[in-house]
């Protein structure tokens, strides 16, 4: 068992060169928090209306480049607060691994803001220019994640702000700049979303928990302790599935949507990977498996939503 471990922690935690500095640094087991959230709101509103496919391409892309964004300050400010070092869990690793200068990861971070602005303009062209105020509010709660004064991160509330603001702001912005319009079933279709993605920083949170204690920081899984947190994030599992099943009944959605049951193996793989650990590189497959269960939950519940609509 420990030589497996040793093996896994080598690869984990490895330098790396070239252009794959820069793809760890933006943490992509993270960017399906941006993407499935566009897929579920344009399949929503395939319900509606035909899909601008140009719109949606770029609301992908920008979404996904705010995403990267807040890794890189997230990087900047954990370096910054002494909580990243060499042997750190689940970072990018471009400052205290590979040698890349604080200011450089910063200053891209702002770089990919400005591109996401850029790509905003258009979407405000083509649907309405409220749209940039609700940007420019998600891209500032993404650097008060952990920039500022205050970072959200050392809060019981970063839960709450990233399944609001990369789950139900995105699912609606994507569903409204095709359809002009917000509707009860978008917002009670999102929830789950919401659930799930807070569900990939609680996940985060319980892998971080000693270090995040010792540096500080009051996050729910410290709170409500290590077991518990266990227990509230398969609570979050649970009302994820539960919730689709009662919009069902509630003829919200079509009876397609529990394609998403297929997910709930990786959902228990989730579970079962953090009972009984408690160092953060044995807990890392349990956090991989939280955020493919957001993935998998996501596509399937926009195929169902797809399929309703053919059919």
């Amino acid at each position: 068992m420990q030589p497996n471990l040793q093996t896994q922690t080598s690869t984990e935690l490895q330098k790396s060169t070239g252009w794959k500095v820069w793809w760890k640094l933006t943490r992509p087991h993270t960017l399906s928090a941006a993407f499935v959230p566009v897929f579920i709101g344009t399949a929503l509103a395939r319900l509606e209306t035909s899909i601008n496919i140009p719109l949606f391409l770029v609301m992908m892309v920008a979404c996904l480049i705010i995403q990267a964004a807040t890794n890189m300050i997230n990087e900047y400010y954990d370096y910054k607060r002494g909580l990243d070092h060499a042997e750190s869990v689940g970072i990018g690793g471009a400052i205290v691994r590979d040698g890349i200068k604080p200011s450089t990861v910063i200053r891209l971070a702002f770089i990919l803001f400005g591109i996401a602005v850029l790509l905003g303009v258009y979407i405000c062209m083509n649907s309405n220019w409220w749209i940039a105020a609700i940007g420019t509010g998600c891209m500032l709660v993404a650097y008060l994640y952990t920039g500022g004064p205050f970072p959200i991160a050392y809060t019981p509330f970063g839960e709450l702000f990233a399944g609001i603001f990369m789950g139900l702001i995105i699912i609606l912005i994507s569903f409204y700049i095709q359809t002009g319009t917000v509707t009860t079933s978008s917002i009670l279709i999102s929830i789950p979303i919401v659930i799930l993605v807070g569900a990939i920083l609680m996940a985060n949170n319980i892998r971080d928990l000693d270090g995040d204690k010792e540096n500080g920081r009051k996050t729910l899984a410290i709170l409500l302790g290590r077991r518990n947190a266990i227990r509230f994030l398969g609570g979050m599992f649970t009302v994820s599935y539960l919730w689709l099943i009662a919009l069902i009944f509630t003829n919200h959605v079509s009876f397609w949507v529990l394609l998403v049951l297929i997910s709930i193996p990786k959902a228990v793989n989730a579970i079962k990977g953090f009972i009984g650990k408690t160092l953060p590189i044995q807990m890392a497959p349990a956090m991989k498996a939280t955020a493919q269960t957001n993935t998998i939950f996501g596509f399937l519940l926009s195929i169902g939503l797809f399929i309703s609509y053919w059919l």
